[in-house]
């Protein structure tokens, strides 16, 4: 039976990298897919990894029906076995809904990427829908790390090198800081909501003001072996 999967985890986590991986490893069994996204950080109609690699995809406008599209394939005589569906968070709920009726009428895997969260911590709508839908909802098992070497969980907005929790929703920027006028920071929650930014750190510990707990570094917790 086929299943919608929505794999899912904060920026940097390896999502577009595994979604490459997954398509490269049914076509070489012979199984013919189409691969979607929206919004890609390397410009329209492009799934890339930040590790370098990169494919052509179908850009998912606000106004893309899935439906419409594979059943246009399939009636020219086309076959589509999968759809590897990247940036997830962006498309629309009825979007997620009509990928949940090609899995569920037509028997076609349907592999979904995307971020669970905003920089507000707020589910974006396309996950959120993905996640009352979905088979299967699986986290990344690659850990993305906050400046402080604890697990990265939260997606933070830089502007101008400050963190901001405020402003529209959907804002494209990378990881890589001062390549646009907007970048992105993962954080683990406690640097999140005290907004320390990697900057924000480095800035704090060279002023004399700042008290010693306010760099400290998230205590990781004992093994369950050293409790008492």
């Amino acid at each position: 039976m086929a299943e919608l999967v929505f794999f899912s985890g904060t920026m940097d986590c390896g999502k577009s990298t595994l979604a490459l991986q997954m398509d490269h490893n049914h076509r070489a069994r012979g199984r013919q897919g189409l691969i979607f996204t929206r919004l890609d950080r390397a410009g329209e109609s492009v799934l890339s990894s930040r590790l370098g690699l990169a494919t052509s995809a179908v850009e998912v406008s606000e106004d893309l029906d899935f439906w419409e599209v594979v059943v246009a394939q399939l009636t020219a005589g086309g076959k589509v076995d999968y759809l590897i569906c990247d940036e997830a968070q962006f498309y629309t709920p009825e979007q997620v809904e009509q990928l949940a009726r090609l899995v569920d009428e037509l028997d076609i895997e349907v592999y979904a990427f995307g971020i669970m969260a905003d920089f507000r911590t707020r589910l974006f709508p396309g996950s959120q829908r993905l996640v009352e839908l979905a088979d299967r909802t699986q986290v990344l098992q690659v850990a993305a790390l906050c400046w402080c070497g604890a697990r990265a969980t939260h997606n933070a907005r830089v502007v101008d090198g400050v963190m901001v929790n405020e402003g529209e929703q959907v804002v494209v920027g990378d990881t890589a800081a001062g390549q646009s006028e907007v970048d992105y920071e993962v954080l683990c929650r406690r640097h999140h909501t005290r907004r320390m930014s990697s900057r924000a750190a480095q800035a704090a510990a060279v002023s004399a003001d700042v008290l010693p707990f306010d760099l400290d570094a998230c205590p990781i917790p004992p093994r369950r072996s050293e409790f008492p």
